[in-house]
């Protein structure tokens, strides 16, 4: 028991001495403790030793729901006036007069899986989940609904609540394990709508991969289209996160009335797109603040301006320094070509204090992008153990590229998940929307599933188009790493490979 080498017995012992129920004993000790500061921790301590016994000895059904989130019935909550974490921790020597107070919650639960015993302080996130779910009929909408639906993903994440199996799984779809993959990577807790509500921009990048003038989808369209990637998110129990981009989004007449209905849905949200005004950024923070702004640098000034247009890097950093003073998350992404391979580390340096993430892809050699060229495969290697190593000395520096998991096992280390935290996530946990309607497994490469204005979004994850994208190339099959690579598929497009047959260009591993 706990409390050794204090000189006071375990609750249990007082308990056995007593001879009382469990009940009588704790009203025992919190009458005769009540008024002594230096031993009223004991009746906290007490209360929570009973309610391990009880969750020990509880015999509820463990199984998880089949839709939404319910309070682990192996769960037991304890008012407490002390600090008495201490106690639960292995080989503690606690002195009466060092205990603090804490007026709160102390939780008791076993894990779902584990089995395991875990006593915890209550934290806000996990208060909010289990009231929500205690309430028989609970209505929320909008910001709150989706500060709710993080709260109760938190609390199933520690086993106080336990969520419906997530559908979205690579073991579901018979996909390879690879070896030595750690399961996590196998399963999507979330689903992400890249959302290109429009084409219209006001820029004309070098590399842009389509310029084409696409039918826009009308108001009611778009909110039926919501209202279908709700089913579906609820249908594969999993969360949805739906990324606004274009073009422009700013420049759709729908964008704010369809942001706000995401919102509204409870949908994580982030945007991918151009600078704006604080004006605009403003009345977007008002519906809800996204969960991070995505701008495109192309290198240094010179570089980026060739590319993306005169003034349009110090656009850039005036606006991250906006994101930054709105307390919005901000992401930098680069595409990659030989011109702007010896500009990324410069730049990396640049944003070390001015973006809170900045990573790169590698140029889809498709639309305009196909007059511009790749690095070569041995300079890109280069590149990239660089890359990796300036990583560790720079926090904004991101992951993304799948390819660097054959640097990480080189050097020892765990897989990352890659491109979408699975590797190639195309129409995995992962697809996009066009403006008129199109669905594709990947923005970057012409990869068609369907269209959202002919069948729901379930119709076209389970289409036999989308089951190809999702397997990837044939030479990927049985690499011990496929989980959490794949490679890119629209840099084998661009190529002129096929995507479905050949594997990466740039691709290393085995040297």
């Amino acid at each position: 028991m706990h409390g050794g080498g204090n000189g006071i017995l375990s609750s249990t012992q007082m308990q056995q001495s007593y001879g009382a129920s469990p009940e009588k004993f704790l009203d025992f000790l919190r009458s005769t403790f009540l008024r002594s500061s230096k031993f009223a921790f004991l009746a906290d301590l007490a209360s929570v030793e009973y309610a391990c016994w009880n969750v020990e000895h509880m015999n509820k059904d463990f199984s998880r729901p089949s839709h939404g989130a319910v309070i682990n019935p192996l769960l037991q909550i304890v008012p407490v006036t002390n600090d008495i974490i201490p106690f639960f921790r292995e080989q503690i020597s606690l002195q009466p007069d060092t205990i603090e107070q804490y007026e709160g919650w102390m939780l008791v639960w076993k894990g779902p899986e584990s089995g395991k015993l875990y006593v915890e302080k209550a934290d806000e996130q996990m208060l909010l989940a289990l009231k929500f779910l205690s309430e028989e009929e609970p209505e929320l909408q909008g910001y709150r609904l989706r500060i709710v639906n993080q709260a109760i993903d938190y609390a199933a994440r520690k086993g106080v609540v336990l969520k419906a199996p997530y559908l979205v799984s690579r073991i579901l779809q018979g996909f390879p394990e690879g070896e030595k993959i750690p399961k996590r990577y196998f399963t999507a807790s979330a689903f992400t709508l890249q959302w290109h509500i429009t084409n219209a921009c006001d820029l004309h990048c070098k590399h842009c991969y389509d310029r084409e003038k696409r039918s826009p989808l009308t108001a009611d369209q778009g909110l039926w289209i919501i209202d279908d990637f709700e089913r579906f998110c609820r249908e594969k129990n999993v969360r949805g996160h739906i990324c606004f981009s274009g073009g422009n989004p700013f420049m759709s007449p729908h964008f704010f009335r369809l942001y706000a209905a995401a919102i509204d849905k409870g949908f994580a949200t982030s945007l991918l797109g151009n600078p704006v005004d604080a004006d605009a950024l403003q009345r977007l923070c008002d519906i809800g603040t996204p969960e991070y702004f995505q701008v495109s640098m192309e290198g240094l000034e010179a570089h980026n301006d060739c590319i993306r247009g005169e003034g349009y890097y110090r656009r850039v950093m005036e606006f991250l320094d906006l994101l930054r003073k709105k307390e919005i998350s901000s992401a930098v992404m680069l595409t990659l070509t030989d011109a702007n391979l010896d500009q990324v580390l410069p730049l990396a340096e640049i944003l070390r204090h001015k973006a809170d993430y900045f990573t790169f892809n590698r140029l889809s050699q498709v639309g305009e992008g196909a007059g511009l060229s790749l690095p070569g495969r041995d300079a890109y290697r280069r590149f990239l153990e660089k890359y990796v190593a300036a990583a560790d000395g720079n926090p904004v520096i991101g992951l993304k590229d799948n390819l660097i998991n054959i640097l990480r096992e080189h050097r020892g280390l765990s897989p990352f998940g890659g491109c979408t935290g699975f590797g190639c996530g195309a129409a995995f946990n992962f697809v996009a929307l066009l403006p008129d309607g199109e669905v594709h497994a990947c923005r970057k490469f012409p990869s068609l599933i369907g269209n959202i204005l002919q069948q729901d979004f379930l119709t076209l994850y389970e289409s036999s188009e989308a089951q190809r994208y999702r397997k990837g190339p044939e030479a990927c099959q049985t690499c011990r790493l496929r989980p959490v690579c794949g490679g890119c598929m629209a840099v084998v497009y661009g190529m002129g490979l096929d995507p479905f047959k050949e594997k990466d260009p740039f691709c290393f591993i085995g040297e």
